[in-house]
């Protein structure tokens, strides 16, 4: 019964995506780029290996126009837009083993939304492209939670199975002479996807294409149904906590919210089951995770809010430190766990002097847990007090806050630079710098206040002794 209710639904979607197929095939009709620029071959390769989705684009663009051209328009459906983790671009220049890549501007670009609400991001060329000149382009795109499980809920003995919505053609303002899109999937079990013919599956890789002369605004949905059994590991938030002493020592603290964002597991949980047949019972699930920590790492701990956990493991070395944490219990669909991890590192291995007399801090941005996709990261640097004019450097865009916090003998409170982001991944683990002065007289602050108040109570001491506060005539 519950087959034939998810066959049902899939022949549902299905006949919704051929209605959008329309929708956007009458829009297309109306509306015509008035760009002259065309794309004589694209050539997309989506991977689904894991639940964060990577894409290259590779296009050569020509331009037909009487006018140079200095941008380059990309075009994304709504529901991609939204899920947008990370976009770059390149150009390729030269051939095979000396081809050399420029990296280009990449921005949301401000014209009206295409058919059917389609966003456009603009890449900015490094030289403007003449009339009957040809460059070739790269683009990277990374897309996140965009696999819909399907069933929505599994047992404990049950595969997951996925969706993976798209389309055949390439979604462009440009007419396109040549299109190709290859899909590699984890395994080779797929269990449907829409044909679009010319269309083949080889192993573990579906090929749409070649598609010739295609006009702008072409959009054909297709859906692949395949077993995706990698963890779906999503950090709803990570608040991390970096606090910098000039006496030698950075002091990170890490507060973590992780969910299995998979298929939900519904049913009873059966610990015999899970550990006698481990390549069955929890497939999708998973017990521990690795976190790639900066070498030379010390005083690590891992915590919830039950106490400390034991059963992780530490691998240090001159160039890394890995971390391989387990949660209390294993974590199946829907199921989430808190916890902390702490460390300290050598101050002189991220915090430098600046030509102009600044300090700066030099740290990783992204979460330090390997293939997790951030719902909402922020990383709190906690200067040392009497630190003046921070300023922040950050590779992409983000939320740019301040705080001041109060320790143990702060008298006006330390500042605090805070750096907000939704949507992290993997590629987001990229270095940050934090710019600040300090004088070093600051430095001796707490001493002085700790050798005043000792001098303070050993004077009133010694007066105390001296003192006759009896009662007499």
């Amino acid at each position: 019964m519950e087959v034939f209710v998810a066959r049902s639904r899939l022949a549902l979607i299905s006949l919704l995506l051929a209605l959008l197929s329309l929708s956007f095939g009458s829009s297309s009709s109306l509306t015509s780029s008035s760009s002259e620029l065309q794309i004589l071959t694209a050539e997309r390769r989506i991977d689904l290996a894991s639940h964060i989705i990577r894409v290259v684009l590779t296009l050569k663009v020509q331009n037909d126009g009487a006018s140079p051209a200095k941008n380059v328009l990309l075009a994304f459906p709504p529901p991609q837009v939204k899920h947008l983790a990370l976009i770059q671009a390149a150009e390729l220049t030269g051939k095979k083993k000396k081809k050399a890549v420029h990296p280009l501007d990449v921005t949301p670009s401000d014209h009206a939304d295409g058919p059917n609400g389609a966003k456009f991001f603009s890449i900015s060329l490094r030289n403007p492209l003449t009339t009957g000149g040809s460059v070739s382009i790269e683009v990277s795109y990374i897309l996140t939670q965009s696999l819909e499980p399907f069933p929505v809920e599994i047992s404990q003995s049950e595969p997951q199975l996925v969706l993976y919505r798209d389309s055949a053609l390439i979604l462009s303002p440009y007419a396109i002479k040549q299109q190709t899109t290859v899909i590699r999937t984890p395994s080779t079990k797929v269990e449907s996807f829409t044909r679009v013919e010319p269309s083949s599956q080889i192993r573990t890789e579906l090929k749409y294409g070649p598609y010739e002369n295609q006009s702008p605004y072409s959009y054909t949905p297709i859906l692949v149904h395949f077993e995706n059994n990698n963890p779906f590991a999503v950090v709803e938030e990570l608040v991390r906590e970096i606090e910098i002493s000039h006496w030698g020592n950075l002091q990170i603290t890490e507060h973590y919210t992780l969910v299995h964002n998979g298929a939900k597991h519904k049913g009873g949980f059966s610990r015999v089951e899970y550990q006698s047949r481990p390549t069955i019972s929890g497939v999708s699930s998973f017990k521990h995770l690795v976190a790639k920590l900066p070498p030379r790492v010390h005083s690590v701990y891992y915590r919830d809010n039950i106490g400390n956990i034991s059963t992780s493991h530490l691998r240090t070395s001159y160039s890394k430190s890995e971390l391989e944490i387990e949660p209390r219990y294993p974590l199946l669909g829907g199921w989430r766990a808190t916890f902390v991890i702490g460390y300290g590192l050598p101050l002189q291995d991220f915090l430098f002097e600046s030509n102009d007399g600044r300090r700066y801090l030099n740290f990783s941005f992204g979460c330090p847990i390997a293939e997790t996709v951030v719902n909402k990261i922020t990383n709190k640097v906690v200067l040392p007090e009497g630190s003046k004019n921070p300023s922040v450097i950050v590779p992409f865009s983000v939320e740019h806050l301040s705080e001041t916090k109060y320790t143990y003998l702060d008298i006006v409170g330390r500042p605090v630079v805070v750096l907000e982001k939704e949507n992290v991944v993997p590629e987001h683990n990229s270095h940050f710098q934090v710019y600040y002065n300090f004088h070093p007289m600051f430095m001796l602050a707490e001493p002085l206040m700790l050798t005043s108040v000792f001098l303070f109570l050993f004077v009133a001491a010694v007066a105390y002794l001296h003192m006759d506060i009896s009662i007499r005539k």
